[in-house]
């Protein structure tokens, strides 16, 4: 019995082999530059995956909720970064866990710091996030006076410790300039360390997106990287040049329900709530929820750039294929197809499980929790 037979409605199918290249990849670029890899497991959010990243050496890793980082305790990980800006409401959780497991947490205002120092019973350690410069949450760079506000509030308590500053360049995803983002941000991250080293001689900087991470090769003296969707890749990561279609780990496998010859269309069982809503724009100004991939025993084949069919279309269970003349001809009613995710990251916090080419059912934290 092969993994095909046991699909009968959408599942998030993954590639083993493809999954540890990937990781021994970026492994293998951290120590090449030095650095220690925290990989961010919001992307995977596995157990058994997490096993296979220790294979490579990997020690340490990145939760993006306290959620997820219950999910990953007790499973021998050095340490746990938590990278978001804590929620204090969950102090008593952290203080929980904290007990058997290290842990730290991103910091990005006194009140929050305050609230940690009045209310923690075990050791915590934390960075301070920095804006990377599109605004989405952290001090900014040159705000010295919040910056040591926080540090100060934090030196009340035995329990917090400062471990660093952390950028998360997510605007690498949309600005086509990568290596300008990345000057900004070793310069930013060179000059805190400069300025706080003598006072915090341990202190660590960290950066952490997978665009960035997988192109460049100049990192300055950054000291760690937490990217998280290298460990699967997807259509995003290709387009922009991180990886190739054939690095991808992961494959929705999806049922075709019908197929329209006049409009050259194949409906599939997969849409919105399997795949989420990101979408690509094709150079005919069409949308691409995720391109179709031909499913062996063995794993997938795609299809050659003149036979390429793709989702031009989903809502919520339904998804539509632009299909090539060659998928048209080949494709039947009761057919099992994959389709590679646009954003992997949140394909496989929508289906919450995988399943091995070797047909087993491996863990994912929505899942199991």
């Amino acid at each position: 019995m092969t993994y095909l037979s046991k699909i009968t409605s959408p599942t998030l199918l993954i590639d083993e082999k493809k999954c540890r290249a990937n990781i021994k990849r970026m492994a293998d670029k951290a120590a090449r530059h030095e650095m220690k890899l925290a990989p961010h497991w919001k992307t995977a959010q596995s157990r058994v995956i997490g096993t296979w990243a220790k294979d490579f050496g990997i020690k340490e890793i990145t939760a993006s909720s306290i959620k997820m980082a219950a999910y990953l305790c007790g499973q021998g990980w050095e340490n746990i970064h938590i990278a978001f800006p804590f929620n204090p409401l969950e102090i008593k959780k952290l203080n929980e866990l904290a007990k058997n497991q290290s842990l730290s947490v991103q910091l990005v205002n006194p009140i929050t710091t305050q609230k940690l120092v009045d209310q923690l019973f075990e050791k915590v350690g934390f960075f301070i996030e920095i804006d990377a410069g599109y605004g989405r949450t952290g001090v900014k760079v040159s705000d010295f006076g919040l910056i040591e506000e926080i540090l100060r509030t934090a030196k009340k308590s035995d329990k917090l410790y400062f471990k660093g500053f952390y950028i998360h360049a997510g605007h690498s995803y949309y600005k086509p300039d990568i290596p300008e983002l990345y000057e900004e941000t070793r310069n930013a991250l060179g000059m805190l360390k400069a300025k706080y080293r003598s006072e915090y001689p341990q202190l660590v900087t960290r950066t952490g997106d997978t665009p960035g991470c997988a192109v460049m090769e100049d990192f300055g003296d950054i000291d760690e990287m937490g990217p998280g969707n290298f460990v699967f890749f997807d259509l995003m990561q290709a387009n922009l040049g991180g990886c190739s279609k054939e690095e991808i780990a992961v494959a929705l496998a999806v049922p075709v329900v019908d197929i329209n010859k006049e409009r050259k269309e194949v409906l599939v069982h997969g849409g919105g709530v399997h795949l989420a809503k990101d979408v690509l724009k094709e150079p005919d100004g069409t949308n691409n929820f995720g391109e179709v991939v031909h499913l062996e025993e063995s794993g997938w084949k795609i299809s050659e750039s003149s036979e390429r069919s793709y989702l031009k279309s989903i809502s919520q269970e339904h998804g539509i294929i632009k299909a090539s003349e060659s998928f048209l001809q080949k494709v039947k009613i009761g057919d099992v197809i994959g389709i590679l995710p646009v954003h992997s990251c949140m394909t496989a916090d929508a289906m919450a499980s995988y399943l091995s080419l070797d047909g087993q059912t491996i863990d994912h934290a929505e899942g199991d929790c």
